[in-house]
């Protein structure tokens, strides 16, 4: 599972935190891992830096072999908030779409 984390040009890029992030986005998908081929995440920050609510917005898209892809956003108010809470929204919505497929094959 390949996983790629960018930000625009309003959220500070630190590879440290990348690196950490990652590893916390694959345990939290791990269970999928024989089926995502790639994980893209985008952290954006809506109001820019002439103030708002200091809300991030996170993107994260996780593409599975022979399915539509999976997309979720979440807000946080930091890039780690954010970031975790859509690797949780993604698994939930995995662990959704898998269940329909399950269904299907079973019903």
């Amino acid at each position: 599972m390949f996983i790629q984390i960018s930000t625009d040009n309003q959220v500070d890029s630190d590879n440290i935190r990348d690196a950490r992030l990652e590893e916390q986005i694959r345990q939290r998908l791990a269970r999928f891992e024989e089926r995502i081929t790639d994980v893209e995440v985008h952290v954006s920050d809506p109001q820019g830096r002439e103030g708002g609510n200091g809300e991030l917005r996170c993107t994260l898209e996780a593409r599975m072999t022979g399915l539509h892809p999976v997309a979720v956003h979440e807000e946080g108010t930091s890039v780690d908030r954010a970031v975790l809470g859509a690797a949780k929204k993604a698994a939930r919505a995995l662990d959704h779409q898998l269940g329909k497929l399950e269904g299907r094959r079973t019903g």
